[in-house]
């Protein structure tokens, strides 16, 4: 059973004034950097077999510092930029005021109806949705069972992830929030994921780390009645 960290980039200079969409050449500003010097301390703690990242800087500037991280624990992640995590193409949405957009007949369709939404000159949500969850499936199994890794990406992209692995229709993801630089921690087994933690921006990791290979045994794919002793043990 692998486990997935979602780890959302960190902040810009245009984060929540502006759709940034796939606008190339956006960086952290010092908010975010300072946010993913936070988020991979938090991380540091896990062995991590991989470092997935969307192409756009400000997810691999973030998904960098990570790594970096990692290595200096001494450990030396597999490294990819995955096309498949890119943020939404938002079209001609790209770079506009949040505050124009919202006057948009498009707005409430993508508010109330995300599975019918398509950006004008751009991608729809289900679409990206579904290049999310292959991309994630794909890692998962390419992994294996007991790996832990992360996958740097965008807002709404980890927001399909984590509807997908809770069982929800694309409908109801907008109830789910992803703040820069959070980390949402799924494991997936043989029979369905489990959503760990969702929007974590300040917890301690250190429950996900696997024992030590004498003590490893099969984890159960079985859900716990009664709610168990913690997602750690799951």
């Amino acid at each position: 059973m692998s486990t997935l960290l979602l780890l959302r980039h960190g902040l810009t200079k245009l984060t929540g004034p502006v759709l940034a969409g796939r606008a190339p050449g956006l960086h952290l500003d010092e908010r975010g950097q300072a946010q993913a010097a936070t988020a991979a301390a938090r991380i540091a703690v896990l062995p991590l077999a991989a470092v997935v990242t969307s192409p756009l800087e400000r997810c691999t500037d973030t998904a960098a510092v990570v790594r970096e991280a990692q290595q200096a624990a001494g450990r030396e992640p597999a490294w990819d930029v995955d096309e498949r995590l890119i943020e939404c193409g938002y079209g001609d949405w790209t770079g506009r005021a949040i505050k124009d957009l919202t006057k948009d007949p498009i707005w409430k369709v993508v508010q109330t109806q995300p599975s019918a939404a398509r950006f004008p000159g751009g991608e729809s949500l289900s679409e990206m949705s579904a290049r999310a969850v292959a991309c994630i499936r794909h890692w998962d199994a390419r992994l294996g069972p007991d790996a832990i890794w992360v996958a740097c990406s965008h807002g709404d992209v980890i927001k399909a992830i984590i509807a997908d692995a809770l069982g929800l229709h694309l409908d109801q993801f907008q109830r789910i929030v992803v703040d820069p630089c959070s980390v949402s921690v799924i494991r997936y087994t043989d029979t369905r994921p489990y959503v760990l933690r969702a929007n974590d921006v300040g917890g301690d990791l250190s429950a996900f780390a696997p024992p030590a290979k004498k003590t490893r045994r099969r984890k159960s794919s079985d859900a716990t009645v009664g709610g168990g002793a913690g997602s750690g043990h799951i």
